[in-house]
């Protein structure tokens, strides 16, 4: 069996509404799921009820979706939890604790053999920020195929992200997916393009392509995807380029929808489609998460058809 995995933080968003199932790596097993492929969430929960909850979360979503698979270790620490705020056009803020169980993920033998079979996988900066974790995703990488698609969805959360820990994940990967935002904060990090945040995109379009083809040249990538909220989306590769503005809709909240682009991009491409086409998706899929609450809704059928 052949998986598409998201490695990383597998935990509870705490919403204004009540508490949902989150963490980027799980939103991105899930979505790929829905497009008939084999996802697999991997991380790590407490021994307690929320871990519990997780494990009755996951199961129930293989019963309704036999495609979703998930690997989860059990460790000392609880399971980790998120509040977050909502703007006023529903842009989450977040509130991450600290010495979670996804802060501790264990390599175990079970996960280098979903490894072995990877024809993707998924991951971030934010798990990385203990070294446990760290040293177990790197690992988990470097079990996978060669020819394995290795997306680093960099997803910098607060201040749990280092300029050597980005190089790395870059090192490791062949996909980029990261926002505008975030790419102010690698132009200045990594390549010594000092930026105001935001002013990229909004004041120099010509600078952002510049940026993206050096950090495509620089680390050997296949492709990079750069997402702009309200403004649109682009997907960059050594000879081509991909934009499309983001629709207009009416916004519940936009928790996970990064995920669900991501997601369905790369599920996209694994099965079949051109960039243009996988990209068309991705922005449609990510507009509709969007008007849900929550980062795990069902995807209608003319979505995943």
């Amino acid at each position: 069996m052949k998986y598409v995995i998201g490695i990383g933080e597998a935990l509870f968003d705490c919403l204004p509404e009540g508490r949902k199932l989150g963490g980027a790596p799980a939103n991105f097993a899930y979505h790929v799921s829905q497009f008939g492929l084999n996802g697999c969430a991997v991380s790590a929960i407490g021994k307690d009820e929320l871990g519990d909850e997780i494990v009755d979360n996951f199961t129930a979503i293989r019963d309704a979706l036999p495609t979703f698979n998930f690997q989860l270790s059990t460790v000392e620490q609880p399971t980790g939890t998120v509040k977050v705020t909502l703007d006023e056009k529903g842009v989450p803020q977040y509130e991450i604790c600290l010495g979670v169980a996804w802060d501790n993920i264990p390599l175990t033998n079970s996960m280098l053999e979903i490894a072995r079979q990877a024809q993707a996988i998924c991951f971030g900066s934010l798990a990385q920020r203990s070294e446990t974790s760290r040293e177990t995703i790197q690992a988990f990488l470097d079990a996978a195929p060669a020819d394995a698609l290795r997306v680093f969805d960099i997803n910098l959360r607060q201040s749990w992200y280092t300029a050597e820990v980005i190089a790395e994940s870059l090192s490791r990967a062949n996909v980029l997916k990261i926002n505008d935002e975030e790419l102010d904060v690698v132009a200045t990090m990594l390549l010594g393009e000092p930026t105001v945040p935001g002013a990229l995109i909004a004041e120099d379009p010509e600078k952002t392509r510049r940026v993206c083809r050096e950090l495509i040249s620089r680390y050997d990538l296949k492709m990079l995807i750069l997402t702009c909220g309200a403004i649109g989306s682009y997907v960059f590769t050594a000879g081509e380029e991909s934009y499309l503005a983001t629709p207009k809709v009416q916004v519940a909240d936009t928790v996970g929808a990064g995920d669900s682009f991501t997601a369905t991009f790369v599920a996209q491409l694994l099965l079949g489609r051109s960039i243009r086409q996988a990209h068309e998706k991705a922005v449609a899929v990510s507009a509709f998460v969007c008007t849900q609450n929550g980062a795990m809704p069902v995807l209608p059928e003319d979505l995943v058809r």
